[in-house]
Order: C-alpha cells, then structure tokens, then sequence
C-alpha cells in the first residue's frame, strides 16, 4: 500500500509546490548566477543553412492532456520545440519568455510543443499553470517511442534546455543550446517564417 500511495504523495507535493510558486528561489538563485547542482547549455546558437538541413523529424508521443501527438500534426507549419523539466532552473526562467514568443507568433500560424524529459503529467501540468503555458508539452518519462531519440544526431538537444525551430518541412532550421533569448528566438522564427516569402 505504501508503494502506491508514495509517487501520488510526491506528485502532489510536487504539484503544490509548482502551484504556491510566486517567487520561485531555484530560477532566481539561477539568475543570480548560481548553478550549484547544475550545468546548463551555453547558450549556443546554431543556424542550419535550407540546403543543409537533412530529412524531417519524424516524432509522435503523448501530451501531459493525454493526448497523442505527433509531426503529421505540425505538417506544413513551423514548429518550435522545447525540450525542459519542471526541475530546472533555466527552464523556469524562459518559460514566460517562450509563452510570449508563442502568442507573438501564433497569428502566423506558428506552433509551439514542450518536450518534457522527466516528469509525469500532474508535474507537468503544474508546472504549465505556474508559469502560464498554453502549449502542450510531450512526456518522455516512461514514453515507448522517445522525442529525444528522433532529434539524435548533429542537431540533437546537448543540453536542458534545448530549443529547436522546425521549417515548414519539419527539418531542423535553428538550435538554441541552453537558456532562450526571446528577441534571438524571435529573429530565428521570423527568419524561418521568412523563407516562405
């Protein structure tokens, strides 16, 4: 009984910890420059020329809603993805900057989808109210057919978090390695955007 009763016990705790955040010391102590018990990308920004960007990312997965997802969803559109944990410091303090770019950019048909790599749903949703997200996010923990194994190779995510921009095709246009910079992520989108015109 303990057994079961015992992950409910830490999603619950999870969640209201998530939910009472109204200042939240681990992305401040983040800010601030601390990294104790943690390393973060470096912020490396990388653009993939048209004529270089290989073959489409093929991913499906479930979302924290419990809905099936996958990239015929996002067909003809370009698609942002952000692969995060509720856990993480730098994940905590883009997530307003990502929600803004999303509702920047959503007029113009661009879409967003987290990739949440260790949490469960309840953490996951949580996390989403806490800071205002209203896209959906992939969980990974525990998932049979893994969104990190189908970015694998020269523009797999090196660091959480990671941020991709996908073209139209579904190929891999930009990589932003670690915390966003929203007017950089804005310029990414708005050039990938451009490559229609």
């Amino acid at each position: 009984m303990r057994r079961r009763l015992l992950p409910a016990a830490l999603a619950v705790a999870a969640a209201t910890l998530l939910a009472g955040c109204t200042t939240d010391p681990l992305a401040a102590s983040y800010r601030d420059g601390t990294t104790e018990n943690y390393v973060s990308g470096d912020g490396t920004i990388t653009e993939i020329p048209v004529a270089e960007r290989g073959e489409p990312i093929d991913f499906e997965g479930e979302t924290d809603a419990g809905e099936s997802v996958s990239s015929d969803d996002y067909a003809d559109e370009i698609l942002v993805v952000n692969f995060w944990y509720a856990e993480c410091p730098p994940c905590r303090v883009e997530a307003p900057d990502l929600q803004d770019v999303y509702e920047e950019f959503k007029p113009e048909g661009v879409e967003f989808l987290g990739v949440n790599l260790y949490n469960g749903a309840e953490g996951s949703l949580a996390f989403a109210r806490t800071y205002g997200i209203t896209y959906p996010s992939i969980i990974e923990a525990g998932s049979d057919t893994p969104v990190l194994l189908a970015f694998a190779g020269k523009v797999s995510p090196k660091a959480v978090p990671t941020t991709l921009v996908l073209d139209r095709e579904g190929r891999v246009a930009a990589r932003i390695n670690g915390l966003v910079d929203p007017s950089v992520l804005s310029t990414l989108v708005s050039d990938t955007l451009a490559e229609d015109a």
